[in-house]
């Protein structure tokens, strides 16, 4: 941290309630957003109420420091970032004030999907729906006047404004509305002197399209200019440049009653774009165009998209319409098609969806679009830089079939995505922004494809704002209408202050300045001439080398995949995305912040000793290996691969605490409590002993923690002959298993390796258990304790491809074990074909019997079992990919009811939870799936996770067990499962 900056810090903390962070780590994760720029700001403020905002913006303002209001940063254009104070209101100030009958009232970091769920009870809904609305905030949303596809039926943000308090550049506060007061009344007064004055260009030079965020929103003033003058709609699309907005009163909308939609397949993009302008007069309420280049991704991605999308089809229009009853929902939908049929403009065919489910499967295809994109192969990527250009709507297809033109022209290959309701069309160009030759095409295309747009009376901004991408081309864009812009931003911003160079181009601005690196400095070391107190080495000696199978170029591609997008900070129900960040939403524990870490310090926006630095460690260790962001990111960005490189880069130059250790040598730990069992159990009871453990290694004394065996599990099955002979492989039978056993089920629940063996022989299918497997080294792995679990690996994958060779499929009752295998053991031993064989031959213990129920080789001879279970699926079963075997094969059972319960990570996260440091953080993160379990109407709850039951347990009164036990409990094999369905003062009784 430099001395202005240390300044900056200890002045605003002396002042402020919230959080300032100046050092070099956490503005560098404030540098970018989902645009192609990258600005590292000063530092970042987090306020926790108005006051704080005032205090930041004088203290700017006596400074002459920018300020840059940020929601979640998923603007496209980079009008978030800035080189000044960065003011994210998505961290504290995020509280809905009031909902009253059709208003409500929010602080400007609440989320629009919160917002809407919240709504949603009351039966009503804030319409405005940007693609990335599960993120968005409504002051971001302001910010660029946002509107979405269902743009027809409810407008922009700036319709719905009806009054906001905001800061002004000179700190004071203001409330803007129908009837200003003071300092509001005085703005007022002066705006409409500058719509008095420049009433003829605003009148002239104000584009002609339904949608528009470029420059002011002057000409919406004017057209309401016999009506009261109310300044807060003139915050929409300002990108932050007037004033700082810290509340808003909105106008909400009666949900409607009926929603459908249909996918209509075109042979041609233009084709679609001249059908959307046909049936613009039925009304539907969205009205989505698609190209090629997305379908052929959705069918690679999911087959269902396979099935339903014809291969000839070169475009979608994906219509919605809405009906207060479901025959006029019908009625709507059929006009629809019957419209296009008879104009023969529909020749691909169509598929209505009017089912809930249905609809949402078809509105992924919106949803996902531009994030998915990045997924593709190559170094180009697809850059959002003309993405946001609105036409008259009858100029849509015109516009399409010249804008194709240009990208012929230029030889660059874009993908088309729009709202072709309302004229607006986003086009990415595949380029790649390290490449010179490709940037200077990114300013030719725009310079051509925007000279289209204005000859067609449209505008460069549609609903993204100008930002750093389009502000260069405002002058052009408005002509003499830019001079009302200046007059308007002197007026608000004399010392300009507020976002500079958005909206109004500062001197000599290019639009392909301050570009995002993505290519990285750094060779397969990583060179720590920076290093940290304490280092040893010659300067320039790589210190730390990658450890994981790539390269530092494929390393930072890793990184580059990664566009910003926010999706990962979703908080949504309809997701697992990181459980950390779900429960304290802040930009560090997004897992986006570290894609930006490993990237700034492979591209050396960052010194490489900083992956030495403490900052550096805390950010990568909230990541607790869940695999969830690698699952549900749009991109796949293995976020999970990354903290791992940057964890081990970390220990192998500072090493473990006596803490950490004690997660990632877990085994020795339990191998150990195991020789003195009856001792250790004794102290698992005992509160000092407790407090002694939380001191000494870090287990939180609060933790309820697992009994351990008598007998390990593996050294109980080979004193026994029988064992000896089936591993010798003596015994035959239709189908081999090799039984991996993981540290729980060895240590603690041999129970449950029991009721393995016993299903599987009851089914016929021969077992061995090699005796001298290691544990699976997921706590070492996901730690970055890499050479050890590298050992243990190698170890594990030489006995276990040998049982492969004979006929063996491994099998594994804990879905971590079965995800280190899978997953891990190829990036730990990359140039080990057996590592490769493994992964392919390992499977999950009730995927396995599942997949022999699915080929008919699963005996039914099940007894019924009259009793509900709540059902969890840990997030490292569902990152195996492979659905939901465990819930499947319990719905065979007879009687047995199963409750689902999708309420997201159980918060134990592995070991995570078991700190001490962690243990409350862990129990926050789980509470919706603890509350669940608490509130359900069943009796006991179930899971495949080890960690996972230790949490349920943790948190409610009733026994979680493995699904396992109960199908070896419904086959009669083992009637000792009837207690661990029950505890003292349950009523359940299974019969």
């Amino acid at each position: 941290m430099d001395a202005e900056r240390k300044r900056i810090q200890e002045d605003l903390r002396g002042v402020l309630k919230g959080e300032v962070r100046c050092d070099d780590l956490f503005v560098q994760l404030y540098a970018t957003d989902a645009s192609i720029y990258q600005l590292r700001p000063l530092g970042v403020v987090r306020p926790r109420n108005d006051d704080d905002v005032i205090a930041t913006i004088r203290y700017a303002a006596a400074n002459g420091i920018p300020v840059h209001a940020r929601g979640a940063g998923s603007g496209l254009a980079g009008g978030a970032l800035g080189g000044g104070l960065v003011i994210d209101f998505s961290r504290h100030m995020r509280r809905i004030l009031e909902i009253n009958d059709d208003t409500v009232r929010v602080q400007s970091g609440v989320g629009l999907a919160e917002l809407n769920r919240q709504l949603g009870r009351v039966g009503r809904v804030f319409g405005v729906d940007p693609a990335n609305r599960e993120v968005s905030t409504v002051g971001g949303c302001v910010g660029v006047d946002g509107s979405g596809s269902r743009w027809p039926v409810y407008g922009s943000i700036r319709s719905h404004i009806q009054t906001a308090s905001v800061v002004m550049a000179d700190a004071t506060p203001v409330r803007l509305g129908p009837q200003p007061t003071g300092r509001a009344a005085e703005l007022t007064s002066s705006v409409q002197g500058i719509l008095t004055r420049h009433s003829d260009a605003i009148e002239k030079h104000t584009p002609r399209t339904c949608v528009n965020s470029s420059g002011y929103g002057l000409g919406a003033l004017a057209a309401h200019s016999g009506e009261p003058l109310n300044l807060a709609p003139l915050l929409a699309g300002s990108e932050g440049t007037l004033a700082v907005m810290t509340e808003a009163t909105l106008r909400t909308q009666r949900r409607p009653e009926h929603v459908g939609s249909a996918l209509l397949f075109f042979e041609s993009l233009d084709g679609a774009a001249r059908a959307a302008a046909q049936i613009r007069g039925l009304q539907p309420s969205a009205c989505d165009l698609m190209d090629r280049r997305h379908l052929s991704l959705a069918r690679e991605m999911d087959p269902r998209y396979e099935l339903l999308i014809p291969g000839e089809a070169e475009a979608v229009l994906l219509i919605e319409h809405r009906g207060e009853t479901e025959n006029h929902l019908a009625g709507a939908i059929e006009d629809t098609l019957r419209r296009l049929r008879s104009d023969a403009l529909l020749k691909s065919g169509s598929c209505v969806a009017v089912h809930p489910q249905d609809y949402r499967f078809v509105w992924q295809l919106a949803r996902k679009f531009v994030p998915t994109l990045y997924r593709l192969e190559g170094a180009t990527r697809p850059v959002p830089f003309v993405e946001d250009v609105a036409v008259p709507p009858d100029a849509l297809a015109e516009f399409i079939q010249r804008a194709q033109e240009v990208l012929k022209r230029n030889r660059v290959t874009a993908s088309v995505f729009g709202h072709a309701s309302h004229g607006q069309v986003h086009i990415r160009p595949f380029l790649n922004v390290d490449d010179q030759d490709d940037v200077r095409s990114m300013g030719r295309l725009a310079d051509q494809l925007y000279e289209h747009v204005w000859e067609l009376g449209g505008t460069i901004s549609g609903e993204h704002g100008d930002g750093l991408g389009r502000t260069p081309y405002v002058p052009r864009q408005h002509g003499p209408l830019t001079e009302a812009f200046r007059r308007l931003k002197t007026l608000f911003d004399p010392q300009g202050i507020l976002n500079p160079g958005k909206v109004l181009p500062l001197a000599d601005t290019q639009p392909t300045a301050n570009l995002r690196r993505v290519r990285s400095s750094l060779t397969e070391h990583v060179a720590l001439e920076d290093r940290a107190p304490g280092t040893s080495g010659p300067s320039g000696q790589p210190l730390v080398e990658l450890q994981l199978d790539w390269s530092a170029d494929e390393m930072a591609h890793a990184a580059r995949v990664c566009n910003g997008c926010a999706a990962c900070r979703t908080t949504s129900s309809d997701t697992r995305m990181c459980p950390i960040f779900r429960y304290s939403p802040r930009e560090e524990a997004s897992p986006r912040a570290k894609a930006n870490q490993a990237r700034a310090i492979l591209t050396e926006a960052l010194p490489a000793g900083a992956a030495l630095e403490e900052d550096f460690k805390q950010v990568a260790d909230l990541c607790v290996h869940c695999h969830m962001c690698r699952q549900e990111c749009p991109a796949n960005v293995d976020i999970p691969k990354l903290m791992i490189e940057a964890k081990a880069a970390y220990l192998a130059v500072n090493g473990q605490t006596v803490h950490e250790w004690s997660v990632t040598h877990i085994e020795t730990l339990c191998a150990l409590a195991s020789q003195f069992h009856r001792l250790a159990n004794w102290g698992i009871r005992s509160r000092p002993t407790r407090w002694l453990l939380e001191k000494t290694l870090g287990i939180a004394q609060g933790r309820k923690l697992p009994r351990f065996a008598g007998k390990q599990f593996l050294h109980r099955r080979h004193e026994r002959r029988k064992d000896k002979r089936q591993e010798s492989g003596q015994d035959g039978g239709k189908a081999k298993v090799v039984y991996f056993v993981d540290t729980y089920a060895n240590y603690c629940d041999t129970q449950l390796g029991d009721a393995l063996l016993k299903v599987l022989r009851h089914n016929e299918v021969e077992v061995s258990i090699p005796k001298l497997q290691r544990p699976a080294g997921m706590p070492m792995i996901s730690r970055g304790l890499l050479d050890p679990a590298r050992k243990d690996a190698e170890q594990n994958v030489g006995l276990l491809a040998e049982s492969i060779r004979r006929g063996c499929t491994v099998v594994a009752t804990e879905p971590s074990a079965v995800l280190a295998l899978t997953h891990e053991y190829p990036m730990l031993l990359p140039d080990d074909p057996d590592a490769k064989l493994v992964a392919e031959h390992a499977v999950e213990s009730c995927h396995y019997l599942w997949r022999m129920h699915q080929r008919g080789k699963l005996r039914l001879d099940f007894d019924p079992v009259p009793l509900k279970i709540g059902y969890h699926q840990p997030c490292h079963q569902r990152a195996l990919d492979v659905g939901a075997p465990a819930e499947h094969l319990l719905r065979l059972i007879p009687m047995l009811r199963v409750e689902t319960l999708d309420r997201g990570c159980s918060g134990m996260a592995g070991l995570y939870g078991m700190q001490q440091a962690n243990y409350r953080r862990s129990l926050r993160a789980g509470l919706p799936l603890l509350a669940a379990v608490r509130k359900g109407s069943f009796k006991a709850g179930a899971t495949e996770c080890s960690c996972c039951k230790i949490q349920m347990e943790q948190g409610t009164l009733k026994p979680t067990i493995h699904p396992l036990k109960l199908v070896a409990f419904a086959y009669g094999l083992m009637p000792e499962v009837k207690p661990l369905l029950s505890r003292p003062g349950s009523e359940l009784v299974v019969t």
